[in-house]
């Protein structure tokens, strides 16, 4: 498989898994593009396997390291803007910004309400 299919196949995998609720197999596939390529966008790739990785740490009732992950993805997304990887970047900061009050009021991991989940759309 050609570089640039492998690198959009192991990207919408992730995304699919990420979709789906399966944040750990997301951060997975996500890390494997993220250490195999170095991409330009490298930290926009970096900033969604930690994004996944809150999740990850939400589902296993660790509200600091769910909280530490989605503060370290923000400040992977915060240099683009637009729509980038199919993603409206823009949405995405609202979306996590919306997560990020949900995990400050929540009294634990399993009150919260995971419609808030970013839906990865342009």
């Amino acid at each position: 498989m050609e570089d640039l299919t492998k690198i959009n196949t192991l990207y919408n995998e992730g995304k699919k898994e990420f979709l789906d609720g399966k944040y750990y197999e997301a951060h997975e596939i996500w890390e494997d593009l993220w250490s195999d390529y170095y991409l330009k966008d490298r930290k926009f790739i970096q900033g969604l396997i930690q994004l996944s990785v809150s999740f990850v740490h939400l589902k296993n009732g660790n509200m600091i390291g769910a909280k530490s992950l989605l503060k370290k993805s923000q400040a992977k997304f915060s240099e683009y803007e637009g729509v980038h990887r199919l993603i409206n970047v823009k949405r995405l900061k609202v979306e996590i910004g919306e997560v990020e009050k949900e995990y400050q009021s929540l009294k634990s991991s399993e009150d919260f309400n995971w419609s808030l989940v970013p839906k990865l759309k342009k």
